[in-house]
């Protein structure tokens, strides 16, 4: 698998900020050593946010996003400056780009107290030095009085960069492994609850929604963090999982389901194996799974209706029995015997008002990085709508709760403490 293989969900997002024609793309260029972003002296040249994936050691794979400028003006401007500000919901490291010649105005400031609020790290780039070599004219214009000013306007200090000169690009590179969180910082999918040795059983569909020929991405994902923990896994299908356990010779530390066969695998697997689903594990690796857990009691008190949210992080061709579109909608209204009105969200198309839902159901994320999708549950949170994903739904309308949660302790106590105030 190469480094463009890595999904970039998995990746630690590096965002270029500024205003327009201030070197962003120049910038991206430099530090993945190819031309990727387009370079030109005409201000707006980039609209949508470009994505470049990149292997930065010792860090690993990284996705640089080149924005466009965040002064653009008219009502093109206003859409690449929301598509800039949706880049900021999953930014793990910003580099805010100033021109040296320019210098600092009213979008450095508030980009920097937006960052500060999200608590984004952020790099400062007093970018086009040359410029100031060049063409200085007395000491107020020299590098030092440009790199002093601005750190006096903006309280920090700036890296000096130029991608003309190549001046600057190894440091920055230090700077970006200093700045970004490590993995050993991260959760880990299921490789923290194992040892060297354990066994695990996927439980993985083959149906006509499961792409030919290979696994999805969820599947991968976490047979390679079994691997990496030294531990055994055995894929099989839900019809062959009753066999496959008698024949294993030992009991499994764990079975892992597809959520859709939850009620074949739970009725096949002994009580005393613990039991969760891909979906399950992307809550607790991607965002809170408490938080998730809790927001299944607003499934009791929807009321005809109430607006339910159904979102999903990618775009997919939909298929007759789709999960958003057609299984969950048809679960829910069984359920709860209301008539609700039910929305849809794919992608980045995430509402920016989310106060007139009841319930968020939200997918696995596998497509999103970590901040994102606990940016969507601060937004859900701040406006009071319960938020759950589609592994903990499935688990709670198909009658196997609490079990799929029971070896996640602060997930449990989440249950029981909604147990108890409901």
């Amino acid at each position: 698998m190469s480094l463009h293989d890595t999904p970039r969900g998995e990746r630690m997002h590096i965002a270029v900020f500024g205003r327009r024609n201030a070197g962003k793309s120049s910038v991206i260029n430099a530090l993945g050593g190819q031309e990727t972003s387009i370079v030109s002296p005409v201000s707006g040249t980039t609209t949508d946010p470009v994505y470049q994936p990149m292997e930065l050691l010792p860090v690993g794979p990284v996705v640089l996003i080149d924005t466009a400028g965040l002064d653009d003006s008219g009502s093109l401007g206003e859409q690449r400056i929301r598509k800039t500000n949706q880049v900021l919901s999953k930014t793990d490291l910003a580099l805010l780009v100033i021109d040296a010649v320019q210098g600092v105005g009213e979008f450095e400031h508030n980009l920097l107290q937006n960052l500060s609020v999200k608590k984004i790290p952020v790099i400062l780039l007093l970018n086009k030095v040359d410029l100031l070599e060049e063409h200085g004219n007395g000491e107020e214009h020299t590098v030092v009085a440009a790199k002093a000013k601005v750190e006096d306007q903006l309280h920090l200090k700036p890296m000096l960069f130029s991608a003309l000169r190549n001046t600057g690009i190894t440091d920055l590179k230090a700077a970006i492994v200093r700045e970004l969180p490590r993995d050993e910082d991260r959760f880990r999918l299921v490789g923290d609850l194992l040892n060297p040795g354990d066994l695990a059983v996927l439980v993985v569909p083959i149906d006509k929604a499961a792409p030919k020929g290979r696994l999805i991405l969820p599947q991968q994902q976490t047979i390679r963090d079994i691997m990496e923990c030294d531990a055994v896994a055995v894929v099989t299908k839900e019809q062959e999982l009753g066999h496959t356990l008698k024949t294993l010779g030992r009991k499994p530390n764990v079975v892992i389901t597809d959520s859709q066969a939850f009620l074949k695998v739970q009725a096949d697997t002994p009580k005393d194996i613990p039991l969760t689903s891909f979906s399950i594990l992307f809550a607790r690796y991607k965002g809170d799974l408490p938080q998730l857990v809790r927001g299944v009691r607003a499934i009791g008190r929807l009321q005809d209706g109430d607006r339910v949210l159904i979102a999903e992080a990618c775009t997919h061709h939909r298929q007759s029995d789709d999960i958003a579109s057609v299984k969950i909608p048809r679960w829910l209204r069984e359920l709860t015997g209301r008539q609700l009105q039910i929305e849809h969200a794919a992608g980045s198309d995430f509402p920016a008002g989310l106060g007139g839902y009841s319930l968020i159901i939200h997918c696995g994320a596998c497509m999103l990085n970590r901040r994102a999708m606990l940016g969507r549950l601060e937004e859900a949170e701040h406006a009071g709508v319960p938020i759950v994903n589609y592994g903990v739904f499935i688990a709670y309308v198909q009658g196997v709760f609490p079990r799929a949660i029971e070896m996640f302790p602060s997930a449990m106590l989440a249950w029981e403490e909604g147990a108890y105030n409901h």
